[in-house]
């Protein structure tokens, strides 16, 4: 393969340039697929248990902070925006620029990680673990059975968890996009990595857009 071929970061099993970009847009999107279905399926059993559980599920939701909730949202949006600039800073070839907004992005990234772990410590020392030192003290929703709410709380943790290993996972990405970048090997001409990085990070933070509502929105009006 010819040095031209290399410096716009054709592996050598692909003909062209075009057909490695299709490859690798299509292998990402079959990924995003499955993680659909992975997550689909996480909001299937929700909704099947909160129709069961109805006011445990509410009660439940009103010891969700939905300031936080909100503030992570705000992050996520914002985050998203830093990684579509660095992927348009990318298509231009500005390598400087590319590596300033994915440094934006992973700032946010454990920015949103950090009010995690805070509700998480919040969770812990009101004994809301789903495990055995688990109590529900809630007076206002005293005469709810403890066992649906702790339903409600391993929903929370394992919807909310799995997120937020997808977000460690991007912020690790991303590092790895900041060394490809340094290394010279995205350039306006190829700059799929960092495309399909962005897929990726767009497809987490559209996930957190349904969990907020899904387990902080629902059933507060109660």
């Amino acid at each position: 393969m010819s040095d031209a071929a290399h410096s716009i970061g054709r592996a050598h099993h692909f003909e062209t340039a075009e057909q490695q970009y299709e490859s690798a847009t299509l292998g990402m999107w079959a990924f995003i697929v499955q993680e659909i279905l992975f997550f689909g399926g996480l909001f299937c059993g929700y909704t099947v248990y909160r129709n069961m559980h109805i006011e445990a599920f509410t009660a439940g939701s009103h010891h969700l902070d939905i300031q936080w909730g909100a503030f992570n949202t705000v992050v996520l949006i914002g985050s998203s925006l830093t990684m579509a600039l660095a992927v348009r800073c990318a298509q231009k070839g500005q390598s400087n620029s590319i590596i300033g907004w994915i440094i934006a992005t992973i700032v946010l990234g454990f920015g949103f990680l950090g009010v995690k772990y805070i509700e998480y410590s919040h969770k812990w020392h009101d004994h809301l673990i789903p495990n055995s030192s688990f109590a529900w003290t809630d007076p206002e929703f005293a005469h709810v059975a403890p066992g649906p709410i702790k339903i409600f709380f391993s929903f929370y943790f394992v919807m909310t968890g799995m997120h937020a290993l997808h977000m460690i996972i991007g912020v690790g990405i991303m590092v790895w996009m900041i060394i490809k970048v340094r290394r010279n090997e995205i350039n306006a001409h190829y700059c799929t990595p960092i495309e399909l990085s962005g897929l990726y990070w767009h497809f987490v933070d559209i996930v957190w857009i349904f969990l907020f509502p899904l387990l902080y929105l629902i059933g507060r009006h109660h």
